[in-house]
C-alpha cells in the first residue's frame, strides 16, 4: 500500500512491536519479495544461513545416530536459501521500509469494537462500505498476559500467541470498559479491509466464517537458548526422532542461540492426560528435550523465549466477503511451524493481494482481479496443510523398528517427504491456476479452490504460449538470471529489476537483433505498442509516464559491444524532457567482465534467435507469454480486466 501510494491504517492490540521469538524461518521467495521491497541485504546480513539438515535416527539399539545429510534448500532453485531470524527484526524492516515511503503507522494499543458492512454498496467505487468501531487501550491493557513462569524469570513467552491459550480479545475490551477509557472511541470508514488477526481473528468471527479442519493431540514446546551441550550437529538444523522419547527439530538462529521445537506429547489422539497451559514451562520442555537427545547432555544458562503449541491443520470457508474485507495469514489457514511457512505464506497472501487492492483504488483495475486472491491463495493454503499433514505425522511418530512395525514411521519415508517438501517449502513452487490474471489452458476452477476466478465470458479468453518460453511457467514467479545493462554493462539478477511497486511488466526477449530480420520485428512491436490506440496508451492515466502502469523492460540475445541503446525504439528506452533517456530498462543475455555468463536464453528456455514475450504481474508472476507479433493477444489479455484512461 505505501508503495502504491494507498491511504491505509494499520492497528494492532498489542502495545509494543515484537522484540524477541515468535516466527523465524524465511523461506527463498520470502527473500525475493524482500529484495523487490528493497531490504533483503539487511536480513542476509543479520540471520543465520541454514545450508544442511542432518537426520537422526535411533540405530538397532536405541541410540540416536545420524543417518544422513541433505542441503537445507535444493542448490540452483532461487539466488537466496533458507535463512532464520527473529520476527521482531523482521518487523523492524518493515517499520523502516513503510517509515521511508509514506506516513502509514502502525498504531498500537487499538482494538476493534465493531463492524458493520453495507453489502448493497459493495460494487459502488466511490462508497465505504465498511465501518469499524475502534477502541484505544492503556499501556496495561495492551501487554499480553505472560505465563508465571516467564513472569519469575524475566523470560517473554510466546503462549498469549499460542493455539493452547484462549484468545484475549473480550476480556481487553471487559477491562477497557471498566477502567474508564471507555469514551477514547473512534469510528472509521474504509473501502476495503484486511483482517491479519491470527487464529482466534476477530475479523472473520465477526463475519461468520469458520476454520475447517482438525486438531490433533501432538503438543509441542519451543525454547529459544544459548545452548550447553555436546550434541555434535548443534549448529546444523537437525531432525531428531528418538526409539519411544519423540522428536526434536534444532533451528540454529543468529546470536548464539538455536531454537527447539520438543514433541511433549506422543500421541495422535487421545492416548494420554492433555497437558494445559498452566502445567507447561521451559523446565518441563528442557526435560523432554533431554530425554530425546540423550546420551547426549544439553542444558542452558540462557533463554531468550519459549512457548508451546498444538498440531492442528485448518483452512477458512471463505478468504473474503464481497471482495471488500479479506482475511489473510492465520486468520484464514494454520498448520504445524516445523516447515517454516506460517510467517512466510502469511506474508506472501497480502503480497498477493495488495497490489491488486491498490490498482482498483487507482483505477486502473476493475474489481474482478479481487477474485483471484481467493482463488489462488486458497489453492495455496489447501496445499500448504495436505503437506503439513502428512509431514507433521511423519515428524511426530515413532521410528519403525523394522519393516514389519506397521505403527512406526518408516525414517526412508520421513527423509523422502522432507527432500519433496523442500521445494515446496521454499515458495517458489506456488503455481496460480487459470483465471482472468494467469493465462494458462485448463479449468480454472480445479486449478484454484473451486471460487469464481474473475472470468467474464464477454471477453476472449487468452492462452499463452508456453513453449516460447519452456522454463518461464505461466502462473508460477519470475525465475532469476543475471543479464547486463546495456548502457553501462552492470550486471544484474532481472528480479532485481522487478521492485513491488505496482507495475506490470512486459518482458520482450528480443532475440538476436544484429539480425536485420530480428530487428525489424523488434522494431514493429515497438511501433504497434507506441500506437495511441495500442494497450500501453491506453491503460496509462492521462498526465503519468508512459511507463506508470505497464513497464517494458528487453533483453536480447546479440553481443552487446555489436548493439547500441538507440537502435531499439523508444517506447523501450523512454524519453523525458527533464531526464533525458531511459538507460535501465534494455539489457542483454552476454558475459560480463567479473561475474560470467548468465545463460539468461538458455536458462529461460527462450529461443536466442526469435525471442518471446512475456508479461509479468505486479508481484513478479508471470501472466502470458507470447510471439513479438501477438500484440493483439497481449491488448486482449489487459483489456480483460484493466480500466481505460478517461
Amino acid at each position: 500500500m505505501a508503495r502504491c501510494g494507498i491511504n491505509a491504517r494499520i492497528v494492532d492490540k498489542r502495545g509494543t512491536k515484537i522484540y524477541s521469538g515468535q516466527a523465524d524461518g524465511l523461506q527463498c521467495r520470502t527473500l525475493e519479495i524482500f529484495d523487490s521491497f528493497g531490504f533483503a541485504d539487511r536480513v542476509w546480513k543479520e540471520s543465520n544461513h541454514m545450508l544442511e539438515i542432518c537426520l537422526w535416527n535411533p540405530d538397532a539399539e536405541g541410540r540416536i545416530h545420524r543417518s544422513d545429510r541433505i542441503p537445507d534448500t535444493i542448490p540452483d532453485l532461487s539466488r537466496f536459501q533458507q535463512v532464520v531470524l527473529h520476527q521482531g527484526r523482521i518487523e523492524r524492516f518493515f517499520l523502516d521500509s513503510l517509515k521511508e515511503h509514506s506516513s502509514i503507522k502502525v498504531e498500537r494499543g487499538v482494538l476493534p469494537l465493531s463492524l458493520s458492512f453495507d453489502e448493497s454498496k459493495a460494487e459502488d467505487l466511490d462508497a465505504y462500505p465498511i465501518e469499524v468501531k475502534l477502541q484505544h487501550l492503556t499501556e496495561e491493557e495492551a501487554s499480553p498476559e505472560q505465563n508465571q513462569a516467564s513472569k519469575s524469570s524475566g523470560v517473554s513467552d510466546g503462549l498469549f500467541r499460542s493455539n493452547m491459550a484462549p484468545d484475549d480479545t473480550e476480556e481487553i475490551l471487559s477491562k477497557a470498559a471498566k477502567n474508564g477509557r471507555a469514551g477514547t472511541r473512534e469510528k472509521i470508514r474504509a473501502k476495503y479491509m484486511i483482517g491479519c488477526d491470527g487464529a482466534h481473528s476477530w475479523t472473520r468471527n465477526q463475519l461468520g466464517y469458520k476454520l475447517e479442519g482438525e486438531q490433533t493431540d501432538y503438543i509441542w514446546g519451543v525454547l529459544d537458548i544459548i545452548p550447553i551441550t555436546d550434541f555434535p550437529d548443534i549448529r546444523m538444523r537437525c531432525a531428531i526422532h528418538s526409539a519411544d522419547s519423540g522428536s526434536v527439530m534444532v533451528i540454529p538462529r543468529e546470536n548464539k542461540l538455536v531454537r527447539l521445537y520438543i514433541q511433549m506429547t506422543t500421541t495422535e489422539k487421545g492416548d494420554h492426560e492433555k497437558l494445559d497451559r498452566s502445567n507447561i514451562n521451559p523446565k518441563m520442555i528442557l526435560e523432554s528435550a533431554q530425554r530425546t537427545m540423550a546420551p547426549y547432555k544439553l542444558d542452558y544458562d540462557y533463554c531468550d523465549w519459549w512457548t508451546a503449541y498444538q498440531i492442528g491443520q485448518r483452512v477458512g470457508s471463505n478468504f473474503s466477503k464481497n471482495d471488500r474485507i479479506f482475511l489473510a495469514g492465520d486468520a484464514v489457514h494454520t498448520h504445524s511451524p516445523k516447515a517454516g511457512q506460517g510467517m512466510n505464506v502469511s506474508m506472501q497472501d497480502t503480497y498477493n493481494l495488495g497490489w491488486k487492492i491498490a490498482a482498483v483504488l487507482n483505477g486502473t483495475a476493475n474489481r474482478s482481479i479481487l477474485k483471484t486472491y481467493q482463488s489462488e491463495r486458497r489453492r495455496i493454503a489447501q496445499d500448504l496443510i495436505a503437506f503439513d499433514h502428512r509431514f507433521s505425522r511423519l515428524f511426530s511418530g515413532r521410528p519403525a523398528k523394522d519393516v514389519m512395525d506397521e505403527a512406526g514411521i518408516s525414517m526412508e519415508e520421513f527423509k523422502d517427504a522432507f527432500q519433496k517438501g523442500n521445494r515446496f517449502a521454499s515458495g517458489v513452487a506456488v503455481d496460480y491456476g487459470a483465471s482472468v490474471l494467469v493465462a494458462k489452458d485448463g479449468d480454472a476452477a480445479s486449478q484454484g479452490d473451486g471460487s469464481d476466478a474473475g472470468m467474464n465470458s464477454a471477453h476472449k479468453r487468452i492462452i499463452g504460449k508456453q513453449s516460447l518460453a519452456s522454463a518461464i511457467p505461466i502462473g508460477m514467479r519470475m525465475p532469476s538470471f543475471k543479464v547486463l545493462n546495456q548502457a553501462d554493462a552492470r550486471p544484474w539478477h532481472f528480479q532485481e529489476r522487478l521492485p513491488s511497486n505496482g507495475k506490470w511488466r512486459l518482458v520482450v526477449f528480443a532475440g538476436d537483433v544484429s539480425n536485420q530480420q530480428q530487428m525489424a520485428r523488434v522494431q514493429g512491436l515497438g511501433k504497434a505498442l507506441a500506437c495511441p490506440s495500442s494497450f500501453i496508451p491506453r491503460f496509462t492515466p492521462r498526465g503519468q509516464p508512459i511507463d506508470a502502469v505497464i513497464e517494458i523492460l528487453t533483453i536480447h540475445s546479440a553481443p552487446r559491444t555489436a548493439t547500441e541503446l538507440h537502435d531499439f525504439p523508444e517506447i523501450f528506452h523512454p524519453y523525458s524532457a527533464r531526464e533525458g533517456w531511459d538507460y535501465w530498462k534494455v539489457f542483454v543475455d552476454d558475459v560480463s567482465y567479473h561475474e560470467g555468463h548468465g545463460r539468461a536464453y538458455e536458462n529461460y528456455g527462450v529461443d536466442a534467435k526469435t525471442g518471446a514475450v512475456v508479461i509479468v504481474r505486479p508481484d513478479g508472476y508471470v501472466a502470458w507469454n507470447g510471439e513479438l507479433e501477438d500484440v493483439c493477444d497481449m491488448d486482449d489479455y489487459f483489456s480483460a480486466f484493466m480500466v481505460a484512461r478517461t
